[in-house]
């Protein structure tokens, strides 16, 4: 059965699966990034995880996979198939691809993790059947990706979709990358979490505690949240203004709070939109799931196309 490998790489595990030509999962492993270890330990285990499914997929299908897809966070270069740089994981300039490549004996396609989750859920999860959509992941930071008919924007040197660095707040709380007020240092599953423990004096309070605390009308959660989702609304409303989307897909930890962040926001959104289109405002549908099936995508995708010229899987 012809199958392509899928590999998924986040700063503490990676999730993987083999998947056929349907998209069906016919097989699923994690194992711990092992960052701890260092960046040259960590590529060296992403190679050896993936032969590891080569050999899997040899044994239970009676061929190799024919192509791998890796999506990794950080700053990517797809083009030339460069993992740039991740803080996470420590590694500068990892030519990735070309690694992965020689090792499985496959073409390899390497992708930006949040742009990766955000083509699966563009093409078979929540942003399904939308032409332009925009996918927002509310996790430790926050990243997004720019879907146009079914494929995602990279920009002209990888940074595209990087709305949590948007500055919605000038003059504001300083940020890593530099810049003052960017959007994830109020509206960030961490940001909530770091103010909702200092409020609550408890350090080991987080994101997820303040949204049962609003649920039950705590007023000071109250103040928290609504200051992190006015500031969403704000960082949406400029991205709706640049792009236009058809579906706006929320994503990542804090999404995980349900209607107790989609309500509040979907109505700031709408107070704050004059000229612009309103977009339908829905939850991920896929999951910690997205950037596995996403790089099993993009695997497909190389498969597809060669030279522009279209190849039966």
């Amino acid at each position: 059965m012809r199958h392509v490998i899928a590999l998924d790489v986040g700063g503490t595990g990676m999730k993987a699966a083999l998947v056929g030509a349907d998209g069906a999962l016919l097989h699923r492993a994690r194992r711990p990034t092992g960052r701890e270890r260092g960046p040259d330990a960590v590529v060296a285990g992403i190679l050896d995880f993936a032969a590891e499914l080569r050999g899997h997929g040899v044994l239970r299908f009676g061929e190799p996979a024919a192509a791998a897809g890796v999506a990794v966070p950080g700053i990517v270069d797809e083009a030339n198939g460069v993992a740039a740089y991740a803080a996470n994981l420590g590694w500068r300039d990892v030519p990735l691809r070309a690694l992965l490549a020689d090792r499985l004996g496959a073409p390899v396609a390497l992708g930006h993790d949040v742009r990766t989750g955000g083509l699966a859920e563009g093409r078979i999860g929540a942003g399904r059947g939308a032409d332009r959509f925009l996918f927002v992941a509310l996790g430790t930071g926050i990243a997004g990706a720019i879907g146009v008919d079914g494929r995602v924007e990279a920009g002209a040197h990888g940074f595209a979709g990087e709305i949590g660095h948007i500055v919605v707040r000038p003059g504001g709380i300083p940020c890593p990358c530099g810049q003052h007020g960017c959007l994830e240092r109020f509206a960030s599953a961490a940001a909530v979490s770091e103010a909702w423990a200092a409020a609550c004096k408890d350090p080991e309070a987080d994101a997820a505690d303040c949204a049962k605390a609003v649920m039950s009308g705590d007023p000071n959660a109250v103040r928290i949240w609504q200051t992190a989702v006015d500031a969403l609304a704000d960082g949406l409303v400029t991205a709706l203004t640049l792009l236009d989307p058809r579906t706006l897909v929320i994503g990542g930890g804090l999404a995980e709070a349900g209607e107790t962040l989609f309500t509040p926001l979907r109505d700031a959104v709408r107070r704050r939109v004059t000229f612009q289109k309103l977009p339908e405002i829905v939850p991920a549908a896929l999951g910690d799931s997205a950037g596995c099936l996403g790089a099993g995508l993009l695997a497909w995708d190389l498969l597809n196309t060669t030279d522009g010229m279209e190849v039966t899987p």
